[in-house]
């Protein structure tokens, strides 16, 4: 039986630490769906033309913490850039049923530095997850969750404000990309 070290043997961090504890909450989230005008391989095209490659520059300008600099990329570059992609519809190949599916994560450092200085917990959203899909009718669909819905469970007005800020950015950015 492995039993604990008795307590004059463990450190006074370990004394002093309290047990895990955990807490759940229910949040409402916005799910919203954007039915596109034109077929998937033009709305993936058009994303990733409009929303630029992540600029691995933006995480050391953060970490150098050249605020001047920090100041004028947040207004003049680009709103949104894009992570990474996934091709989920690989994923279902192994069945034999390939589809038409791709993952993206869509955000902007600078912009998720301006929540997480008020609630490190934003940055479990950021960057942003979009999924994009050729439905059974052969229609591009875009899906997401609004992104003022899930930070707006963090209880912060700053946090809440740029969420709403996302909302129109990635509205702007899907509505072109969909025709």
């Amino acid at each position: 039986m492995n039993a604990d070290p008795p307590a004059f043997l463990k450190s006074q961090e370990e004394q002093a630490m309290p047990q895990a504890m955990m807490r759940t909450a229910t949040v409402e989230v916005v799910h919203v769906t954007i039915a596109c005008g034109r077929p998937f391989e033009a709305v993936r095209d058009a994303l990733v033309k409009d929303v630029p490659a992540l600029d691995p520059q933006l995480r050391k300008l953060l970490t150098s913490a050249n605020t001047a600099e920090i100041e004028k990329r947040r207004a003049t570059g680009p709103k949104l850039w894009l992570f990474e992609t996934r091709d989920h519809g690989a994923l279902v190949a192994a069945e034999g049923h390939a589809k038409k599916a791709i993952q993206f994560e869509i955000g902007n450092p600078l912009t998720a530095e301006r929540m997480t200085r008020h609630r490190l917990a934003a940055g479990l959203y950021a960057p942003l997850r979009i999924v994009l899909y050729e439905n059974e009718q052969g229609r591009a669909v875009f899906e997401y969750d609004l992104p003022s819905s899930l930070f707006r469970q963090f209880g912060n007005d700053e946090v809440a404000k740029t969420g709403r800020e996302l909302d129109e950015e990635l509205e702007q950015v899907l509505m072109a990309a969909a025709g």
